[in-house]
């Protein structure tokens, strides 16, 4: 038996080899998010999937296939940190989103690795625009947790998932403290008690149930109360970050990370003290609830100038089929104070970083995963756009439906048969 598993997992291997590809990119203005720093007229060598050379002059073997950047941009791929790509196509059609459960007797438990479909169609929308990692992350049904939260490729592959079970989902804004009972009170008593099921997981259980988790929950909880996989917590009062600053002490080694924020500015020298990280949208400036009265367009770079680290999210504009204006809200966010160098990496190397995966994605660098885009512009110019996509050393299709319906109807004069004549 041990004998065929292993024969299964080098037939694997070799057929992951096999689908990348050995090729140089050439002639363009390398980003490479390491001490490198950007370098002119430089290129990146891929063999393998992996990134074995980058600089200004690489060595090139004889009749190895390149990509002349024509001037353009070579950067790492775009890391998205907080979308619902792959579990939503039609969000107000039940039948075509599987984010929440509303109904259903589990909530930490829930796996999005059982919801993600690969083929979803914005997945391929946001690869166009540059996109090749994002976090899937489940929304809450009838509790403050959403459920299990993974990271995928934008290959569209079957086996786009890689790393699953990554961070749990919780919510303890105004929208978690409603269901919790009515009050943020109930919300925080309710988490406080969730993470005392899950410490006595499981022999509380075996004599009843838990405070407030079914046993299947609390198992789901324990890696993160034993601080192996983070969570991310919805929170956007000054207050209640303070408060789940709090929390984190109190409940060390919980690896926190804040989501929302919109008033995380006002605590910034507590969250960098803390060192608890932000995704935050950096356009989000106006008060779309009670809970974010303090947002303002400054917020990105107030927390950046206080050493927080930020990863940027499409919040306002809806994350899974939007996920794609990344680009745009990280060069909004430069418009507003932040230097073009950690916006850029606010989209690309800190989400890596956040989720652990900082040794495999996010910079261009001899022994990383080769997500490499290339680009025609400044990628964060909302008028530039990505001409080579290449996710784990394989280049992508950069199509749509859209592209296709459009190319399809773009020749009024198109002779293609029709399927039947009357």
């Amino acid at each position: 038996m041990k004998t065929l598993i292993s024969l299964i997992a080098a037939t694997a291997a070799l057929t992951s080899a096999a689908a990348a590809q050995d090729l140089a990119i050439l002639n363009g203005r390398v980003i490479t998010n390491s001490d490198q720093g950007q370098i002119e007229n430089g290129g990146v060598l891929i063999r393998d999937g992996l990134i074995v050379s980058v600089g200004a002059n690489i060595e090139v073997p004889d009749g190895l296939p390149t990509i002349d950047a024509d001037g353009g941009w070579i950067t790492p791929g775009i890391f998205a940190p907080f979308t619902q790509l792959g579990l939503i196509e039609i969000a107000l059609e039940d039948s075509a989103n599987d984010a929440s459960a509303d109904d259903s007797p589990f909530s930490v438990a829930l796996d999005v690795e059982d919801s993600f479909n690969p083929n979803g169609g914005y997945i391929e929308t946001s690869r166009l625009e540059g996109i090749t990692r994002f976090a899937v992350v489940p929304a809450t049904g009838e509790t403050i947790f959403g459920g299990r939260g993974a990271l995928a490729n934008a290959s569209g592959e079957m086996d786009s998932l890689f790393e699953t079970q990554s961070f749990v989902y919780a919510d303890l804004s105004q929208s978690g403290a409603g269901n919790a009972g009515g009050s943020r009170s109930a919300a925080w008593a309710y988490l406080e008690a969730a993470f005392g099921d899950a410490r006595a997981y499981p022999g509380r259980y075996a004599a009843g149930n838990g405070d407030v988790l079914n046993r299947y929950d609390a198992g789901a909880l324990v890696d993160v109360v034993r601080g192996r996989v983070p969570m991310i917590m919805q929170v956007n009062r000054a207050v209640d970050i303070r408060r789940a600053i709090r929390f984190a002490e109190e409940n060390s080694p919980l690896q926190l990370v804040i989501y929302g924020g919109a008033e995380a500015w006002m605590v910034a020298d507590e969250l960098a003290d803390a060192g608890i990280p932000v995704l935050m949208d950096p356009i989000a400036n106006l008060p779309f609830s009670f809970d974010a009265l303090g947002s303002t367009l400054e917020s990105a770079a107030r927390l950046n100038a206080a050493g927080v680290a930020v990863a940027y999210t499409t919040q306002t504009a809806d994350g899974y089929f939007n996920a794609r204006l990344l680009p745009q809200h990280a060069g909004n966010a430069v418009t507003n104070g932040v230097p073009w160098d950690e916006a850029f990496r606010s989209i690309t190397l800190v989400p890596a970083q956040i989720y652990g995966v900082d040794d495999q994605f996010g910079v261009l660098g001899a022994g990383y995963v080769a997500d490499v885009v290339v680009w025609d512009g400044d990628p964060l110019e909302v008028m530039s756009a990505p001409v080579h996509v290449i996710i784990d050393g394989q280049q992508t299709e950069l199509s749509t439906r859209q592209t296709r319906l459009a190319e399809r109807y773009a020749d009024m004069d198109d002779t293609t048969r029709f399927g039947y004549r009357r």
